[in-house]
């Protein structure tokens, strides 16, 4: 009875050993990270423009009052406010650590700024105010990952929307306004779990020159040309969820 328990216990010791290196082997093991993938994700931050408006004094003179504009005035207007809004794109990495992608993103924006001109010919002042409100862009990103951590380069098109007013006492010139350019920017995102990632994004946008046809909604005057130069700079926080990866 004795050489039988002494027996049973030497066969399970054997077998404890033998279950867990089986367990070991049938045990799941993950893929390693990577950012080969498409996302799909939203943002918010804010952002600050500068406006240069030539020529808002000539607009009013010659058109609410009649009066030759005596010379080119160009005020300078910097609207500052919230952005919000989505993304969508689509990353390859290689080689084995650069990332390379697609992006589309749009925001809706809520940057607003005004200031005041002096009217030399006929006296008084207008109020100029400029509003970003509208967003996007299309562009390509190049990445160098580190494990979850990838920093980012960027560029391509941008698109943005707004409208501007030349407001004054029996007078209210306003226009809207889309224009292209182009956008440069640098990020750095961090994949906090498989699936998801977090970022910090800084964009410039360069929107060049563009006429204006400024409308008096009070008497009805114009259309009438004002030259508007724009750029913007934005800081976003934004999150992606990636919608597959290897």
């Amino acid at each position: 009875m004795r050489k039988l328990m002494l027996l049973s216990v030497a066969l399970a010791s054997l077998s404890i050993p033998a279950l867990a290196a089986d367990l070991a082997v049938k045990a799941p093991v993950l893929p390693p990270f990577t950012w080969s993938s498409c996302f799909l994700g939203a943002h918010a931050g804010g952002g600050w423009a500068r406006q240069d408006v030539t020529d808002p004094a000539g607009l009013v003179e010659v058109n609410a009052f009649g009066t030759p504009a005596s010379g080119v005035t160009t005020a300078q207007v910097n609207p500052s406010g919230a952005v919000v809004g989505g993304q969508f794109g689509c990353d390859y990495q290689f080689a084995p650590s650069w990332v390379a992608g697609v992006e589309g993103s749009a925001s809706g924006a809520a940057m607003n700024g005004s200031t005041t001109v002096d009217l030399p010919d006929v006296g008084g002042a207008a109020l100029v105010t400029a509003r970003t409100d509208f967003l996007a862009s299309v562009t390509g990103r190049l990445g160098y990952a580190v494990d979850r951590w990838l920093y980012y380069v960027k560029g391509g098109a941008a698109w943005a929307g707004g409208k501007y007013d030349v407001v004054g006492s029996g007078f209210g010139f306003e226009g809207l306004d889309t224009r292209d350019g182009w956008t440069v920017g640098a990020g750095i995102e961090w994949a906090f779990s498989r699936n998801w990632s977090a970022r910090i994004e800084y964009d410039y946008y360069g929107l060049g020159t563009r006429t204006i046809q400024m409308t008096d909604s009070i008497n009805g005057f114009g259309p009438a040309p004002v030259d508007v130069k724009e750029s913007v700079q934005t800081v976003k926080l934004g999150v992606n969820f990636h919608l597959w990866s290897q």
